[in-house]
């Protein structure tokens, strides 16, 4: 529990590889730092899929020239939460788990006050770095709050000779359907264009090409998803509505930041729809003072923008402003 008189230099809000490499940033800047996490370390790693690839090689991933050795050219989820908290214990950094930020608010002498689940902070500077993992896209459709539908996707085990619906055509729902496929499950693919998304990992696009060719996986394309029933799905193609027997459905249509706890903070948003918070590149410096963005959070809806191999920039950015003004 912080004392009411402590000030930190800065209070880091969200303890994913971002914010771990803003704490060592300002580690060496000597600055008094504290890091605020709502869940687990990495809490949005830890929450992605148990045999999840990742696009990046293991030195794109690296924080600080901190080698990443991994045992293959693209590490495993396993080996990315390895690394960071060998980071995270090694360099004994500030964090605090487990303890939800709600409010930020400007007070006297310039201060910021962090108000918590567990406590009240006050800090001269505020770096939010929160990702876009915890609130997914919904579609609101009839019966997407029954329990046979999910938007994480964990292991293919849990839906192994169950008739899933794998809504979407990103890389998450390719992964999903693949993997489920490969478990015995029988899988349906909804798409709402007329193909699997130009964003799939190039290793892994013929894969799912050629298993929707053979007729392994189904897919329908230029499609939706109208309402999820118990037993079954409503779905419009081109050639009309139609129903089919149903298991599971897996809603694995994208995830978006916090946008509200950015407005309630007081930074604005873009009008166009896409949502993009208001910085400046330069220093990551919002349109309030001393509050600071970095990683994906800064793409606004656009959270393909932006992922740990070009956004660990951030941190350095942020914290020589910072020692610079001061």
């Amino acid at each position: 529990m912080p004392t009411p008189e402590k000030i930190y230099d800065i209070i880091i809000i969200g303890g994913g590889p971002i914010g771990i490499a803003c704490g060592l940033e300002a580690e060496k800047k000597n600055l008094d730092y504290l890091i605020l996490e709502k869940g687990c370390l990495v809490n949005s790693l830890y929450h992605y899929p148990t045999n999840m690839t990742f696009f990046s090689t293991s030195e794109k991933l690296e924080l600080d020239n901190i080698p990443f050795i991994s045992n293959n050219p693209k590490p495993k989820k396993a080996e990315a939460l390895e690394y960071y908290r060998r980071i995270t214990t090694s360099n004994q950094l500030d964090i605090n788990l487990f303890e939800k930020v709600n409010t930020v608010e400007k007070k006297e002498n310039k201060l910021l006050q962090v108000t918590s689940e567990k406590g009240t902070y006050l800090a001269h500077n505020v770096i939010v770095a929160t990702g876009f993992y915890d609130i997914p896209n919904y579609l609101n459709i009839p019966g997407e709050e029954l329990p046979k539908v999910y938007h994480y996707y964990n292991d293919p085990h849990y839906f192994a000779t169950r008739k899933t619906v794998v809504v979407g055509a990103s890389n998450s729902a390719v992964d999903a359907a693949l993997e489920i496929f490969r478990k015995g499950g029988e899988v349906t693919m909804i798409v709402r264009k007329p193909e699997i998304g130009r964003r799939v990992k190039y290793w892994v696009r013929p894969d799912i090409d050629n298993r929707i060719n053979e007729g392994s996986i189904k897919a329908h394309f230029n499609a939706r998803l109208l309402e999820i029933r118990k037993d079954e799905v409503v779905i419009e193609t081109p050639q009309g509505k139609q129903s089919m027997e149903n298991d599971f459905v897996l809603l694995m249509t994208g995830y978006r930041p916090n946008f509200k706890f950015l407005e309630d903070i007081g930074i604005k948003m873009s009008d166009d729809g896409r949502k993009i918070p208001q910085y400046n590149p330069q220093t990551m410096e919002t349109n309030v003072n001393n509050v600071y963005l970095a990683g994906v959070i800064c793409g606004g809806v656009d959270t393909h923008k932006w992922f740990i191999e070009n956004s660990r920039i951030h941190a350095k950015m942020i914290m020589e402003h910072i020692t610079t003004k001061n």
